[in-house]
């Protein structure tokens, strides 16, 4: 038991307790109250498919209906939950890095929002978005507006954020670009290689990899975008702070072009910066270096708390199943971070790592989490599970032999 000086089960069960605690008070009833606690509770197991079904046998719940009732039916409201989820993890990760709809301290990380992307043929087909529960008033968004938004409710809401960084995707939109210069708010944003960087005051427009190709050697200068797991990740970095805006001449700021190259393949990358004070170069790159937290952040909620086995269809049961992904993923992410200062972070020694929402996870489920291993309530479930396919089977079946059918 040597290496237990890092695991804290208590504490972790408190950290639990106190993200339940948080956004309690949004169930007006008891009933939904206890089942939300069960659901995240659920997303942080280890079994391996995160429906309503498999939550409510977790749970030790004769039936899904429950679980399924607080996705469609139950009064609540998950935007209020998502406020009072930020709150908690803000309060934890303090001094932020970088803020999408992730957020990123100093010793952890995780994601504080989420929008859905609808498409246009969704948005201009009424009757599909009323089946779904879509509201009339929510037309087309691109994701680079759906982002815009979620760093406006989350500076509004006083979350303190320092930097912006997102994929080309958003990087390349004037529009993304111009909403964060509103908000004052300095950013770091990848654009493609074919982006047309204004230079001269404006007067010409070049191309972000011509503009590399240009470069003499000592533009170039090797820094680390921060640690990875195999150590410092070094690459050559090129920075011409004199680039100009495409938008209002009079934004203030300064306005520049960062191009990070492979040192092993030569790969080149490319960012348009702006800050509303001066920036150093050191600090453009640590913060070009963040954006993997959100991808992190990302991966972590899919493979850990099953945020993409949702099986949902409508727009409210979407967006409280991910609210309670993200609140299992807020519990993970702090009690990785209360952790984090047991280990050994000498490279050079073989002591502990750093505990990771994984393996937090693991450790959760060994000393928290208690799977049922009543075999009675196990056959009640192989029993529903078993009478709902057969007669779903015999649907399809009537279905089918009827002379009308076409498939």
């Amino acid at each position: 038991m040597a290496a237990c000086h890092s695991v804290n089960p208590g504490g972790w069960e408190r950290v639990l307790a106190g993200v339940l605690a948080s956004f309690a008070g949004r169930f007006g009833r008891v009933e939904p109250r206890r089942t939300a606690a069960a659901f995240v509770t659920g997303l942080l197991s280890d079994i391996e498919v995160k429906t309503c079904w498999q939550l409510a046998e977790q749970a030790g719940h004769a039936r899904p209906d429950a679980m399924q009732r607080l996705l469609f039916r139950a009064v609540w409201d998950a935007e209020a939950v998502r406020d009072d989820l930020r709150q908690v993890i803000v309060g934890r990760f303090g001094a932020p890095e970088a803020v999408l709809v992730g957020y990123a301290g100093r010793d952890g990380h995780t994601l504080i929002d989420r929008r859905v992307y609808l498409p246009v043929s969704w948005t201009e087909d009424r009757g599909r978005c009323q089946a779904a529960g879509v509201p009339d008033e929510i037309g087309f968004a691109t994701k680079s507006e759906l982002a815009a938004e979620m760093i406006t409710a989350a500076v509004d809401a006083g979350v303190p954020v320092a930097w912006a960084a997102a994929d080309e995707a958003y990087g390349n939109s004037s529009v993304f670009r111009n909403r964060l210069r509103g908000q004052r708010l300095g950013y770091v944003l990848a654009v493609s290689r074919s982006h047309l960087v204004p230079l001269d005051g404006g007067k010409v427009k070049a191309r972000a990899d011509r503009i590399a190709a240009e470069l003499p050697a000592s533009a170039w200068q090797r820094r680390s975008a921060g640690a990875g797991s195999k150590g410092p990740r070094y690459y050559d970095w090129a920075w011409l702070d004199q680039v100009t805006t495409d938008a209002d001449p009079d934004d203030g700021g300064r306005h520049s072009l960062l191009i990070r190259r492979n040192t092993s393949t030569g790969e080149l990358a490319f960012y348009r910066c702006w800050t509303p004070q001066p920036a150093t170069l050191a600090q453009l790159v640590r913060v070009a270096g963040i954006r993997w937290t959100v991808e992190e952040a990302f991966q972590a909620a899919k493979s850990q708390v099953g945020l993409d086995q949702h099986q949902v269809r409508r727009w409210d049961s979407w967006h409280r199943f991910t609210i309670l992904a993200l609140a299992a993923l807020a519990v993970l992410a702090i009690c990785a971070a209360d952790t984090a200062g047991k280990a050994d972070d000498d490279p050079g020694r073989t002591g502990l790592i750093k505990l990771t929402v994984n393996e937090v996870r693991r450790l959760i489920n060994a000393f928290i989490i208690r799977p049922i291993s009543d075999l009675a309530h196990r056959l009640r479930w192989s029993q529903f599970r078993r009478r709902h396919q057969a007669r779903a089977r015999r649907s399809h079946y009537t279905r089918r032999l009827n002379p009308g059918f076409q498939p």
